[in-house]
């Protein structure tokens, strides 16, 4: 097997899968495969798992993570993709920001080995709850199922990311309103945000995620 480069640093392919080099050698995080040549071990990236993986095999144009970044991570749940980004951010430093208790356990176990993932057990919707510990950021991205998905991603950008930052949001249409089409809440979501920030991508994340979309804003 030969592993090439993929589009943007930090991530590799073999012709069929995207991997991210492996932080911590022997050991993954939801199961997936784990690759060995020449010494180096790359670890498969799952789009099915993966909403950031998703939109990467989409065609997306944006990827702003790399290895000095800081990276505010709303809805970081059990760590899948926060890891990936750990495997390329190794100078930088992720705030992984979770509320659900029982998802959080199993965060601090993936962040155990990562010390560049610092866990944070807070609610999204309340960012003054972890500015003592969150600082300025060079991209904020969010994967939430809350009806209020735009509301936090503002907040959460106004508050942390840098000027002429990135913010990616992972748009979960059901969690919305399950009586709407997808296509017309994505399409709420970018005016919406539009009046905050430039938009400069839109993606259907089909057929990797139903109902889902990722889009990519940067801060004035």
């Amino acid at each position: 097997m030969k592993m090439d480069k993929y589009r943007f640093d930090g991530i590799f392919t073999d012709g069929r899968e995207i991997y991210t080099t492996n932080l911590t050698p022997g050991k993954n995080v939801y199961g997936e495969n784990l690759v060995k040549i020449e010494n180096v071990e790359y670890r498969a990236w799952n789009p099915k798992r993966s909403k950031l993986g998703a939109m990467l095999l989409k065609g997306s144009s944006y990827f702003p993570f790399t290895q000095t970044s800081k990276v505010l991570y709303l809805g970081a749940a059990s760590g899948t993709t926060s890891s990936h980004i750990s495997d390329i951010c190794i100078e930088g430093i992720l705030y992984c920001i979770e509320f659900s208790p029982r998802s959080f356990r199993d965060l601090i176990s993936v962040c155990e080995f990562r010390k560049n993932m610092l866990p944070i057990l807070a609610d999204a919707s309340k960012p003054d709850e972890y500015s003592a510990i969150v600082g300025c950021v060079d991209v904020v991205y969010m994967d939430i199922a809350q009806r209020e998905q735009s509301s936090i991603f503002i907040k959460n950008m106004k508050k942390y990311c840098k000027s002429g930052g990135l913010g990616i949001m992972a748009i979960k249409a059901r969690s919305i309103d399950v009586s709407e089409k997808p296509e017309n809440i994505f399409s709420k979501v970018k005016k919406e945000l539009s009046g905050e920030f430039e938009v400069l991508e839109l993606i259907n994340l089909e057929p990797f995620e139903k109902d889902h979309a990722s889009i990519v804003v940067r801060h004035p």
